[in-house]
């Protein structure tokens, strides 16, 4: 039945992939660029900093390309979209990884912090989304995938800046899935729970259900593999925090408290 189909063709070969990765300097984004090398992609990987993308280069088997660039300008992902392109002749999927976190009360926000993370967690994913969605709809075909957070399904405490940046861009993934999948593009969304990265680590209470960045990648596939929408991890973690939603907001407020702790 119609409404059974996955909303997103499944990818569940990579073999001759053309994958982009922005942000695969660490965390979630470098175990995926290893796992999508190791089932035979063709892996380019975006960051700031050259020698860590070497790094991760190099642990997929020395065959990845690595193209340094600053999510923050538009101009950069044009020129690293053209050098891909140049190399491959095509793209099929990117995915938009890029993130910075910094935990913060309310009465800590400072506007250069409020800029910086929004800047680079939304607003340089759009543009990124800008530079390669005219590709995608001439070939008809390819994806797009946003990283997210769970901490853009409610107000949590200390997410004061990062929250609202991840619900906003649910929101846009949400709206590029109904303006572009009639074109035959797909759109993921994945909403991970508490991984054990470089961000994660600045965090000073305890991260239930905490994944390693390897398990988290390989939830990402099972998720390209099943065609999912939202590929949102560990369930047993993210379902419980949407059910949350549906509570009213006293108890979600109660139950939020109580279960961090904050």
């Amino acid at each position: 039945m119609g409404f059974l189909r996955p909303l997103n063709p499944p990818i569940r070969s990579w073999d001759g992939q053309r994958v982009w990765i922005v942000g695969a300097s660490s965390g979630i984004g470098a175990a995926l660029a290893r796992a999508l090398a190791g089932r035979g992609a063709w892996v380019a990987l975006s960051a700031r900093r050259r020698d860590a993308l070497e790094e991760v280069a190099a642990s997929c088997g020395g065959e990845a390309l690595v193209e340094p660039m600053d999510v923050t300008s538009p101009a950069d992902f044009e020129r690293v979209r053209d050098r891909l392109l140049a190399a491959w002749g095509r793209l099929d999927l990117v995915v938009f990884n890029a993130g910075t976190y910094r935990p913060l009360r309310a009465g800590e926000l400072t506007p250069a912090v409020i800029r910086e993370t929004l800047h680079t967690n939304l607003i340089g994913m759009m543009d990124g989304v800008a530079a390669v969605v005219p590709l995608f709809t001439r070939q008809g075909r390819g994806g797009v995938a946003l990283v997210g957070s769970v901490a853009g399904y409610g107000g949590l405490p200390k997410a004061t800046v990062y929250g609202p940046g991840k619900a906003a861009l649910i929101n846009f993934a949400e709206t590029l899935y109904l303006d572009l999948a009639p074109a035959g593009v797909s759109v993921f969304l994945v909403n991970p729970g508490f991984v054990a990265t470089p961000l994660t680590a600045q965090n000073d209470f305890t991260m239930p259900a905490l994944m390693t960045p390897e398990a988290a990648a390989e939830a990402m596939l099972a998720g390209f593999a099943r065609g999912d929408f939202e590929i949102h991890f560990p369930r047993r973690f993210t379902l419980v925090l949407k059910l949350l939603r549906l509570l009213p907001r006293r108890l979600y407020f109660a139950l939020i408290h109580r279960l961090t702790g904050l």
